[in-house]
């Protein structure tokens, strides 16, 4: 239901006849601020928002129709990122802030000359809008830089949000927010309500870090209000405008309960059992500001029935494959604990080492608590998760702690702790500590960006053999049309972070890494060239003995002005086997042996705004002590606005000296969008490794934000090769309810 003050329209989208913003000067003819002119990239652009007066109310239909829109003044003169980097947009942009004292409202009008030719196809929440025309905008609530919540929509209405952070994008964030779209015959326009008590900040701020940033989809052409340089853009926050007028507002008691209730209904065939098992469980979710920038998390009972299933990945590497994290718990205010350590290599701290077993299989939570957010100069993370004993597994406690002192205008000094204990095993309590710094700059010579990192690690180890730290050191010059890095990481034989992910220990690493991407001026077809290469040499810490070596040499890469690109790559690699590598279930290769090999990759994609979007991608040439030719292809079809299907095919075939063997995985996803808030996704799943067919079928219900009705299918079935069958080894079917209600 609406809340006070506020009314909610019947339709998230519409077309309507009718002017943008009252009165309907055309562009040409409207007046611009005094100071929004400047095209100076470093100049720091300001808007005001315009407080409500306490008798207006506000319809949520997208027509802006209400006489507090004109008393705004409005963000206007956005310049091209691309194609004419600096020059004005093409087309007009113009973006207002009102508020009373619990909502954020923002209005956009988006002026377009063709307003039949917009191209929108995606309908859902959290969709990926690379296709459609959109508007895209961060605020940052700290205004240090650092840190924004940042949205999407398109003009379907169309929403997607995340918390993005040191370069970090948590886009599995759903905040509790609202919008509405609408087209008319000169363009479309926006209406957001985003509730003050979604978002943390400090109610002391002289303003907000906010920017602005437009796709044209059909032009290929992307503008941006503040930050239009390539070296900048809408991420770095540091480069953003400034917000202000915000005063006297409130969060309420800053008080969130999200109860829930799950049922489910389960059998397991493969385990010799097809009887069905029922069940009905409950829990909670408690949100609380203890100060307006420091939120407490407590969950009870914990369930994530609903979650999205992984992506399978085919693995022909001797190391883990990592994949991300879907829980919501442990996604919100995940920024908070993140490390400088080297990209997914080296994380000491990954959150799926809470809750699920080696297979992936979920473990109760009986609770967990989590502190996010910010006190003083201070970034603060605090995670504690007790599990429960189930299917034979202990119950265990985990524990982590991370703080960041922020220090000049862009780095921080750091500190993380993690604890892992098995109540009633054999091991012993499992610890890790870590230090880290980041050293940034966006005005290096004027307006580049350097940046440097450095860490430090060490895990107890129960056995204490020793060795067992990690540690490493990274300058980076990240920038349009040189980017270029080189890092040091040395990770020592015994180091294993018990909460942490390591794809492989006892090496030192130097991974040098380069690209250059010119542009050629005006060219009629020719946005930009890529060339590059990128090193790793993986050294034996005791001898430094070459184990690794791989050079990938980006020989020619071409992005087209109309999104098509080409691309091909030579990868020359080394490798000594300091133990038996078994790549297949009859294939396995001897240790000691020295291998030295060589392929190539070519890659395409076509333009995803066209209806059917194509990425092949073919890998031939010698591989350890055969060869390997690798195929594969995306396939993403839109059939209509809502309905989306995507293929993927990866085949490869290895001819090696101890046998031969192939590997197929497909992936087939089908959804259909009914509104921005109701949605049916079908992921159907198999892989020649496992010869497990999986199905997932979800159906997600936002009856209002922050509130869920979900309903998830998943069966899985045994491909029998011998036997020609399929039989099925589990299914589930789960429904959820979740409720917000906020004090």
């Amino acid at each position: 239901m609406a809340a006070e003050g506020q009314q909610l329209a019947p339709e998230q989208s519409t077309t309507v006849q009718s002017p943008l913003v009252r009165p309907a000067a055309p562009p040409a003819a409207r007046e611009v601020p005094p100071g929004s002119a400047s095209t100076s990239p470093n100049q720091r652009r300001t808007m005001e928002a315009v407080r409500m007066a306490d008798t207006e109310r506000m319809t949520l239909d997208g027509r802006l129709d209400e006489d507090v829109w004109m008393r705004a003044v409005p963000a206007t003169n956005f310049m091209q990122v691309d194609p004419n980097n600096g020059q004005p947009a093409t087309e007009q942009t113009e973006v207002r802030f009102v508020y009373n004292a619990e909502k954020l409202y923002m209005g956009v009008s988006l002026f377009d000359s063709e307003p039949d030719k917009l191209i929108y196809y995606q309908m859902g929440r959290d969709g990926f809008l690379q296709a459609d025309d959109k508007l895209q905008w961060a605020i940052d609530t700290f205004n240090d830089g650092r840190s924004s919540y940042w949205w999407e929509m398109n003009p379907l209405g169309s929403m997607a949000d995340s918390l993005r952070g040191n370069n970090a994008n948590n886009r599995q964030w759903d905040g509790i927010w609202d919008a509405r779209a609408t087209r008319s015959e000169i363009g479309w326009t926006l209406e957001i309500e985003v509730p003050f008590r979604t978002m943390n900040f400090n109610p002391d701020s002289d303003g907000w870090g906010v920017n602005f940033q437009r796709t044209i989809a059909r032009k290929n052409e992307v503008s941006i209000w503040m930050g239009w340089p390539r070296n900048q853009g809408l991420n770095r926050m540091a480069n953003a405008g400034l917000l202000t007028g915000i005063r006297n507002v409130t969060q309420g008691h800053s008080l969130d309960v999200k109860p829930y209730v799950v049922g489910t209904s389960e059998s397991f065939p493969g385990r010799g059992d097809a009887s069905v098992t029922n069940d009905a469980n409950v829990g909670v979710d408690l949100f609380y500001n203890l100060t307006p920038q420091l939120r407490a998390n407590l969950t009870v009972n914990t369930d994530f029935a609903q979650s999205e299933v992984d992506a399978r990945q085919v693995n022909l590497t001797r190391f883990s494959l990592l994949f991300p994290e879907k829980r919501d718990f442990f996604l919100d205010g995940s920024l908070f604990f993140d490390f400088a350590s080297g990209g997914d290599d080296l994380i000491p701290f990954f959150s799926r080492r809470i809750g699920l077993d080696e297979r992936g299989a979920p473990q109760r939570i009986n609770v967990g608590s989590k502190l996010t957010g910010q006190a003083g100069a201070y970034d603060i993370g605090v995670l504690q998760v007790q599990t429960g004993e189930e299917g034979g597994v202990l119950g265990e406690d985990f524990a982590v702690m991370r703080i960041k002192r922020r220090i000049l205008r862009e780095s921080y000094l750091g500190a993380l702790y993690t604890l892992r204990d098995t109540r009633g095993g054999s091991i012993d309590t499992r610890q890790t500590i870590g230090v880290d710094f980041r050293l940034a700059t966006s005005g290096f010579l004027g307006s580049e960006n350097l940046n440097a990192n450095g860490y430090f690690l060490h895990a107890t180890n129960p056995l204490d053999t020793g060795k067992s730290s990690a540690f490493g050191v990274e300058l980076s010059y990240p920038n349009d049309p040189l980017n270029a890095q080189v890092a040091y990481t040395e990770i020592q034989e015994n180091y294993d972070a018990a909460v942490g992910f390591t794809r492989r220990t006892g090496f030192r690493n130097i991974n040098p890494r380069v690209e250059w991407t010119p542009r050629p001026s005006r060219h009629p077809w020719i946005r930009r060239f890529n060339f590059g290469g990128e090193m790793d040499w993986f050294l034996d810490p005791r001898d430094n003995r070459l184990l690794t070596r791989e050079i990938d040499v980006t020989a020619f890469e071409v992005d087209l002005h109309t999104q098509d690109s080409i691309q091909f790559h030579v990868v020359p690699t080394y490798e000594r086997l300091e133990e038996s590598f078994r790549i297949a279930p009859e294939v396995t290769l001897p240790v000691g042996q020295e291998y030295s090999f060589t392929r190539y990759r070519i890659q395409g994609s076509t333009t995803s705004r066209r209806p059917l979007a194509l990425s092949p991608q073919a890998e031939w040439g010698s591989f350890y002590s055969g060869d390997r030719l690798r195929l594969g292809l995306t396939a993403n079809l839109r059939a209509a606005p809502g309905q989306m299907f995507t293929f993927t095919n990866e085949w490869n075939r290895v001819s090696l000296a101890e046998g031969r063997f192939y590997t197929r995985l497909y992936r087939m996803i089908a959804e259909t969008q009914f509104n921005p808030r109701i949605a049916l996704v079908n992921n159907v799943q198999y892989d020649s490794q496992s010869a497990v067919i999986g199905w997932q079928s979800r159906f997600r219900w936002t009856v209002k934000p922050g509130s869920d009705l979900y309903f998830v299918y998943i069966h899985n079935w045994l491909d029998d090769p011998l036997s020609s069958r399929r039989y099925t080894l589990d299914r589930r079917l789960s429904s959820k309810i979740l409720y917000t209600h906020r004090f």
